[in-house]
C-alpha cells in the first residue's frame, strides 16, 4: 500500500489587530493577519506570513526550517523579520523600506527585504 500523502493545512487567518505582548502561531501552514501587529507582538508561522496592515512587531516566517516561506505586508515598521532563523531587526533594515508594502525573502543564505509594487 502507497504511504498516505499529506494534505496541506488551510492558512490561519488572524483578523483582529495582534497587540503587545501577544503571539499568533501558525503550526505548519501559512498565516495571513487582517488588522495587523502591534510593537512588542510576535507573528509566526511555519509557512509564510501575510499581514494586511501596518507590521510594527515582529514577524517570522519558515520557523520549522522552510527557507521558501516569506514574509509579506503592506506597511513595513518591523522591529524584527525572520526566516527560517535568519534575521535582521529594526536597526539593520533600510530605513527607505518603512511604511512601505515589502516582500521578505531568503536567498543563498541572506535575507532579502524589498519594496513592493510602485510606492
Amino acid at each position: 500500500p502507497r504511504a498516505a500523502t499529506p494534505t496541506a493545512s488551510p492558512g490561519l487567518v488572524h483578523a483582529p489587530l495582534v497587540r503587545s505582548g501577544q503571539q499568533v502561531y501558525a503550526d505548519n501552514r501559512d498565516l495571513t493577519v487582517l488588522a495587523g501587529v502591534s510593537a512588542g507582538a510576535e507573528v509566526i508561522a511555519d509557512g509564510s506570513v501575510h499581514i494586511y496592515g501596518p507590521l510594527r512587531g515582529r514577524a517570522l516566517a519558515g520557523a520549522q526550517g522552510n527557507e521558501q516561506a516569506r514574509i509579506f505586508c503592506r506597511e513595513f515598521h518591523a522591529e524584527l523579520v525572520a526566516i527560517a532563523g535568519h534575521y535582521k531587526v529594526m536597526d539593520d533594515l533600510p530605513a527607505g523600506l518603512r511604511g512601505k508594502a515589502v516582500q521578505v525573502w531568503l536567498e543563498d543564505g541572506q535575507l532579502c527585504v524589498e519594496a513592493q509594487g510602485t510606492q
